[in-house]
């Protein structure tokens, strides 16, 4: 989509470095620098203030990903794209069939009125929960991995989602000012809620989270 734009060397291509390796690599094969914008704390997806700061006159296109079911502001980063005379492309997650989609949002649901000590995920905008994504607040010690390894122990899946950021990565590394996507990658922990789940198996889960939550608060 990139090629057949125009997009080429030379120009730059605004992209999220929270996951998604392969969209910076796309950009590169086109011959093109990815650039990375920090992302909205809530959605996880591309901050379209973020984005329009990091316009430059060799900006020529912006890739938009959707994650984990919540979708990017896309009509603000559309703004953004005319606002500058920028290509718009989005990448879109797998569709969930609707009637798992219901279930997940169910089990969301229950997870949401019952964990404590981790911050559950916002599920305005049409959440599909693709992947079920809460924060463990972070106090100066690997609090999520801790928390993740703990969880695992107690018979819960759980994993992350986002490893490390892709201008982290020795391909892509860049000294950029990202706080949200550091701090996104640092503290985010996915949860189950497949629709095979039973109500004994979310029981588990919030029994599991919620036996380490008071031991896991940030400090003030």
């Amino acid at each position: 989509m990139l090629r057949a734009a125009g997009v080429g060397l030379g120009d730059e291509v605004v992209v999220s470095a929270f996951g998604n390796v392969e969209v910076a690599q796309a950009v590169a094969m086109a011959g093109a620098l990815p650039v990375f914008a920090d992302i909205d704390p809530v959605t996880y997806c591309l901050d379209p203030v973020a984005v329009e700061a990091a316009v430059t006159p060799r900006t020529a296109a912006v890739v938009v990903v959707h994650r984990f079911g919540r979708p990017a502001d896309v009509a603000r980063l559309h703004g953004v794209g005319r606002r500058h005379g920028l290509l718009v492309l989005e990448e879109a997650e797998p569709e969930v069939p609707y009637g798992e989609v219901a279930q997940r949002r169910e089990r969301a649901a229950y997870l949401d009125g019952r964990l404590r000590g981790v911050r559950t995920p916002d599920g305005g905008d049409g959440h599909t929960y693709q992947q079920y994504v809460v924060r463990v607040p972070g106090n100066g010690r690997p609090d999520r991995d801790a928390f993740a390894r703990a969880v695992r122990a107690r018979g819960v899946e759980a994993w992350v989602p986002v490893k490390t950021p892709v201008h982290r990565m020795p391909e892509f590394r860049r000294c950029v000012s990202l706080p949200e996507t550091e701090r996104a990658a640092d503290e985010t922990l996915a949860l189950p809620v497949d629709a095979a789940l039973t109500k004994r198996d979310l029981q588990r889960v919030v029994g599991a989270c919620n036996a380490l939550g008071g031991l896991l608060q940030p400090a003030f």
